[in-house]
């Protein structure tokens, strides 16, 4: 069940993180593209904001992608927190821990999750462990 558990875990973090990814890429699910999100970039302090967007975009979806599949688990698990570090330092640490006030914790709680996953393996129905 372990096993099980961990590609509930891994498929659900990664498509979102696809999702996040083609966001600011593609502009696809309501996202705004390299220029939108790249001007937003820039408000807060993130510049070059269109190359930004673009970077994180690609993390964000080569990390959804590498972590759902199980395939380099790990390699998308740092491609993930990494934006997940970006996002509380830049954006929601100021706003203290909860998300009622935009702060922290959704993107700790993926932190965390994508870290605990890495530590402990990808599970057995991974595409490379």
């Amino acid at each position: 069940m372990m096993d099980l558990g961990l590609l509930l875990i891994r498929i659900v973090i990664g498509l979102l993180f696809i999702g996040h990814g083609a966001q600011k890429l593609f502009g696809w699910f309501g996202g705004y593209g390299p220029k939108g999100t790249g001007g937003w970039m820039e408000s807060v302090g993130i510049k070059p904001g269109v190359a930004m967007a673009v970077v994180s975009g690609l993390m964000e979806l080569i990390g959804g992608v590498l972590f759902g599949a199980g395939l380099l688990t790990v390699v998308g698990a740092v491609l993930i927190a990494l934006t997940m570090v970006g996002a509380i330092v830049k954006v929601h640490g100021k706003n203290g821990l909860w998300s009622t006030s935009n702060g922290i914790e959704l993107p700790l709680i993926v932190l965390v999750v994508v870290i605990g996953v890495a530590l402990t393996g990808a599970g057995d129905y991974a595409l490379l462990n």
